[in-house]
C-alpha cells in the first residue's frame, strides 16, 4: 500500500497557498491608490487588528512580501524533497492490486498473477504456453525458473518471457517486454547483426533497434507524432534508451509488433555498463518517482498567476517610470519562470498525456509567452536526439552570431568528418535543411562572440517570436502530425499573445514603451543563458553518435550535457536546468524528482569514470565565456583565409549579383 503522508505534508501546502494570497493581497494594498511607488513605499499601510489599526511602513510590507515570494519557492521545491530516502511519502508507487490489473489490461486473453504470487525486486517472468502463430498473448505468471525459450539473444535472456518497469502516464507498471506481431509475414527469419541495421539509416529506409528487436519503420517515420526528423536521426542505430524515455508503455504493446522484423544478436544490451545504467531506470519506476505531484506545479502556477499579475499591475496602475520599469521586471521573471513550466509540459512531464499537455502549454505557453511550443518541441525533440552534433543539433547552430566550436567552420575538421562539401564550403544542416558556409559577416561576428554573447541574449526572445510565427505557418511542412491537430492553437494563442502585450505596453507613456520592452526582454534574457550554459562547452562531434559502447546512449548524455550546482533552495530559480544531466537521461521524470535521480546518477557516473560535470552557476557562465572566446580566437588567427577570402563571401555575391 502506498506510504501514508506525513502530517507536515497538508499543513506545508496550506501554508504554501496562504502565502500566495497573503503575498497577492499585500502588494495590491501596497499599491492602491498610490501616485508613483515612492509614495507607496513611504505612506503608511493600516492594518486593523480588533479595534485598534496598526499602521506599517510601505517599504516594511513590501519587504515581508518578498519575502514570502520567496519562502513559497522555497517551500514548493522543499515540499518534495526527498533525495536518498527511498519511495518518498507523498508519491503513490504501485500497489499488488494495482499491478495486477494493470497486467489484466495488457494481456487481452485475461492473463492473470496468481492469488498469492510475491513482489520481489526482481521480475517475475511470464511462460507463454502458445505458438508462435497464435495471435494472442495467453500465458501465465511464474514465479519459479521457467523452461528456457527456443532461442534467446545476448542480453536479451527469457525473449517476450520477461517483465519489466515502464511508464505509463506518469505511473510505474509492471508489463510483459516483449511483444511478438500478430502476423510473421514481415519475419526475416533470420538474426541480424548491427552492421547490416546501420545501412538502413534513412527517412525513405528506416530500421532500428529496441532491446535487442529490430524494427523497420520506414512506412511509420512520416507519421510520427514527435515528428520524422529524431526518426531519422536515429535510424540505423540501437535506440533502446531514447524509445523507453519518450515513449509510454503502451506503445511497446499497440505499435511496435507491426514493425518487427528479427533479432538483433551483436547489440550492447549484454555489457555490464548497460544493464547498469539501464537499472537506474528501473529502480525511479519502482520508487514511483514518474507520478508528477500535482500540488508542485497547482503551486508553481498559482506563484505565476501572482507575479503576472504583479507585472500588469505595476506597469498599468502607477504613474511612476521606477513602478512601470519594476513592473517589466517582474515580466521578466514571469517569463523566465513560466517557460520552465513550459519546459516541463513540452516532455509531458506533467500529466504525461501527450493531447493534455500539448493544450496546457499553447493556454499558458503561447498565449502568456509568446513562444510557439510547437515550434520548441520540433526542435527540442532533435536536440535531446542528438545532443551537440555539429550537423544535426540545432541548439548549437547558430551561425553567423555564435559557433561553440571550431568543428563548425574548420575546413580540415569537416572533411575528416566527411561532411564537408567542397561547393558550398560549408556542411549541410538536417534540422534548417540548408547549407551553414562560413562567410565574412559570420567570420567577423564570430571572431568577437564572446564580447556579443549577452547583448544577443538580452534581446533573443524576440527571434523566438519570429520563429514561433514561421512555424505556425509551416507546420504543415516541419511536423504535419502537430499541425493537423494544433495549428489552429498555434496560431489563436500566439495572436492573443500579441494582442494582450501591444495593448499592455500601449498603455504606457511613448517614452517609457521601448524601454519596457528592452528591460523585460533583457532580464528574461537570463533563460537563455541557463540554457546555453548546459551544452555550449561540452563535447560536441560529427553526425550520429550510438556506433559503439563509447558513444552509447547514457556516455553522450553525459558528456555533451552539464549540470549547475546549487542549494535545493535555489531550484526554483533555474526551473529544473541545473540537473540537465538527469533530465537527458529521463526527460519525462517530473522536474521535482531530478534530484532523487541525481543521487543514482552521479555515484554510477563516478564508478565507470563518466564525465559528470557540475560547476556553480558563476563558473558555468566563465567557462562559457572561456570556450566562446577561445574559438573567436581561432576564428580570427583563420581570418578571411579560413573562409576562401572575400570573393568567395556571401558579401562579395551580392554585391557582383551573384548566387
Amino acid at each position: 500500500m502506498p506510504a501514508e503522508q506525513s502530517p507536515i505534508f497538508p499543513k506545508l501546502r496550506f501554508g504554501q497557498y496562504a502565502a500566495v494570497a497573503a503575498s497577492s493581497l499585500v502588494t495590491s494594498n501596497i499599491l492602491k491608490g498610490a501616485g508613483s511607488l515612492n509614495s507607496a513605499l513611504n505612506s503608511n499601510i493600516h492594518f486593523p487588528i480588533y479595534t485598534t489599526n496598526v499602521d506599517v511602513p510601505g517599504y516594511a510590507v513590501l519587504g515581508v512580501t518578498l519575502a514570502a515570494a520567496v519562502v513559497v519557492c522555497y517551500w514548493v521545491e522543499m515540499a518534495e524533497a526527498h533525495e536518498g530516502k527511498g519511495i518518498p511519502s507523498n508519491m503513490t508507487p504501485p500497489t499488488k492490486e494495482e499491478l495486477k490489473k494493470e497486467l489484466n489490461s495488457f494481456f487481452p486473453s485475461g492473463t492473470v498473477l496468481p492469488p498469492n504470487a510475491p513482489f520481489e525486486a526482481s521480475a517475475p517472468t511470464i511462460v507463454d504456453t502458445s505458438s508462435d502463430e497464435d495471435s494472442s498473448d495467453e500465458g501465465t505468471i511464474s514465479t519459479s525458473t521457467p523452461s528456457p525459450p527456443p532461442a534467446t539473444q545476448p542480453g536479451n535472456e527469457g525473449g517476450d518471457k520477461e517483465l519489466v518497469w515502464r511508464e505509463e502516464r506518469g505511473k510505474s507498471v509492471l508489463v510483459q517486454k516483449f511483444f511478438r506481431p500478430k502476423s510473421t509475414k514481415k519475419l526475416l527469419n533470420r538474426n541480424i547483426k548491427m552492421a547490416e541495421v546501420a545501412k538502413h539509416n534513412k527517412r525513405t529506409d528506416a530500421w532500428v533497434v529496441i532491446e535487442s528487436r529490430c524494427y523497420d519503420i520506414t512506412s511509420y517515420v512520416s507519421h510520427h507524432p514527435g515528428g520524422w526528423l529524431p526518426l531519422e536521426n536515429m535510424a540505423g542505430k540501437d535506440c533502446t534508451d531514447a524509445f523507453a524515455n519518450y515513449h509510454p508503455a503502451s506503445v511497446y504493446r499497440t505499435i511496435l509488433p507491426s514493425y518487427y522484423i528479427g533479432d538483433v544478436e551483436d547489440t550492447l544490451d549484454h555489457e555490464s555498463f548497460t544493464r547498469e545504467h539501464r537499472e537506474i531506470r528501473q529502480e525511479l519506476l519502482r520508487r514511483g518517482l514518474f507520478e508528477t505531484n500535482s500540488y508542485y506545479y497547482y503551486l508553481k502556477i498559482s506563484f505565476l498567476v501572482l507575479v503576472f499579475s504583479l507585472a500588469v499591475y505595476l506597469t498599468l496602475y502607477p504613474s511612476s517610470k521606477t513602478a512601470h520599469y519594476m513592473g517589466a521586471a517582474m515580466m521578466a521573471v514571469f517569463w523566465q519562470q513560466l517557460a520552465f513550466v513550459g519546459h516541463d509540459v513540452g516532455h509531458n512531464a506533467i500529466s504525461h498525456s501527450k493531447a493534455k499537455d500539448t493544450t496546457l502549454g499553447c493556454l499558458l505557453g503561447n498565449a502568456f509567452g509568446g513562444i510557439s511550443l510547437g515550434w520548441w518541441k520540433h526542435s527540442h525533440n532533435v536536440h535531446h536526439i542528438v545532443c551537440n552534433s555539429v550537423e544535426h543539433d540545432p541548439d548549437i547552430q547558430h551561425m553567423p552570431l555564435f559557433a561553440v566550436t571550431e568543428d563548425i567552420f574548420d575546413e580540415g575538421k569537416l572533411r575528416e568528418a566527411g561532411t564537408y562539401d567542397e561547393e558550398h564550403k560549408g556542411f549541410w544542416t538536417t534540422y534548417h535543411q540548408k547549407w551553414i558556409s562560413p562567410d565574412f559577416a559570420s567570420t567577423f561576428l564570430v571572431s568577437y562572440q564572446h564580447f556579443l554573447f549577452y547583448p544577443i541574449m538580452a534581446v533573443a526572445r524576440f527571434n523566438l517570436y519570429v520563429q514561433g510565427w514561421i512555424f505556425a505557418f509551416t507546420a504543415w511542412k516541419q511536423d504535419s502530425w502537430y499541425a493537423a491537430r494544433y495549428q489552429a492553437i498555434e496560431f489563436g494563442t500566439l495572436f492573443v499573445f500579441l494582442s494582450w502585450l501591444t495593448l499592455l505596453v500601449s498603455t504606457l507613456p511613448s517614452g517609457e514603451r521601448l524601454g519596457w520592452l528592452l528591460l523585460s526582454h533583457g532580464l528574461a534574457g537570463l533563460l537563455h543563458v541557463q540554457i546555453c550554459i548546459s551544452h555550449f562547452t561540452m563535447d560536441t562531434y560529427h553526425g550520429h553518435a550510438y556506433n559503439d559502447l563509447s558513444d552509447e546512449w547514457f556516455t553522450m548524455q553525459c558528456v555533451t550535457t552539464m549540470n549547475v550546482d546549487c542549494p535545493r533552495w535555489l531550484d526554483w530559480f533555474h526551473g529544473g536546468l541545473q540537473f540537465q544531466i538527469e533530465h537527458h537521461l529521463f526527460p519525462r521524470l517530473p522536474r521535482h524528482n531530478l534530484r532523487e535521480a541525481r543521487a543514482l546518477v552521479r555515484p554510477f557516473c563516478e564508478k565507470w569514470g563518466v564525465r559528470y560535470h557540475e560547476p556553480t552557476f558563476l563558473e558555468c557562465n566563465a567557462e562559457l565565456v572561456g570556450g566562446l572566446r577561445d574559438v573567436a580566437r581561432k576564428c580570427r588567427r583563420g581570418g578571411l583565409q579560413a573562409v576562401g577570402g572575400f570573393k568567395n563571401t556571401q558579401i562579395y555575391e551580392g554585391l557582383q549579383a551573384e548566387g
